[in-house]
């Protein structure tokens, strides 16, 4: 039995993680994974070529910026994103630790970033399998104390995601060993009906530009 309880700031907190395996879950999962990521990337292509020749008009540097990221057992892959800072940026810092990060992203990365425009390359990662649509999202490797925090929640026997609990859940505003005990909630609650709920609301989030800060938080 998984006994939560809330704490002060509203986020849900588990006493026992009792992680079940959900094989027709699993299954279903990634072939919604694949359907959609498929349609998705040729449904994209006018809006991807219109975003590359943006990026290229804009500064220099390539379209397409890949990372290496911690995934789904603590494994190592290559995320795609639209490139939205300029070629000097810190390429292993995360932005939320940048004091300035505004000196680093580029005028039509600010609208990618804001957008989450910039996210949509990870539909070939989902594609490939390396993330899924819904799951917490994959983190740089610098971030330890994080990782710490969520290979002992149990957050690494997923996929990571597109979107994720803690991005619906105060998007930037939240600290990231808060988000922590979000994505745990998930990996204990997931479910096709909750995947549902959070890419409804995603949607929602980014329309709405709720949680949406750059840099460092004071």
């Amino acid at each position: 039995m998984v006994n939560v309880r809330e704490s002060y700031t509203g986020t849900l907190y588990f006493d026992d993680l009792r992680i079940r395996t959900k094989p027709v879950y699993t299954i279903l999962k990634r072939l919604f994974d694949i359907c959609v990521s498929a349609a998705a990337l040729v449904f994209l292509l006018p809006l991807f070529a219109v975003v590359a020749v943006l990026i290229k008009l804009d500064s220099n540097g390539s379209v397409i910026f890949s990372q290496k990221r911690v995934g789904k057992n603590g494994n190592l892959f290559k995320v795609y994103k639209f490139r939205t800072m300029k070629v000097n940026a810190p390429h292993e810092t995360a932005t939320s630790d940048l004091s300035d990060p505004y000196a680093h992203i580029t005028r039509v990365g600010r609208v990618l970033r804001k957008t989450s425009i910039d996210e949509l390359p990870q539909l070939y990662n989902v594609l490939k399998g390396d993330m899924s649509l819904v799951g917490p999202r994959p983190l740089i490797m610098g971030e330890s104390d994080v990782h710490k925090l969520r290979m002992r929640e149990g957050v690494y026997d997923v996929r990571p995601g597109v979107t994720g609990w803690a991005q619906v859940n105060g998007r930037d505003c939240v600290p990231a060993e808060e988000k922590v005990y979000f994505d745990k909630e998930y990996v204990i609650k997931r479910s096709v009906i909750f995947d549902v709920f959070i890419f409804v609301k995603t949607v929602m989030v980014v329309v709405g530009g709720q949680g949406y800060v750059e840099g460092r938080k004071n």
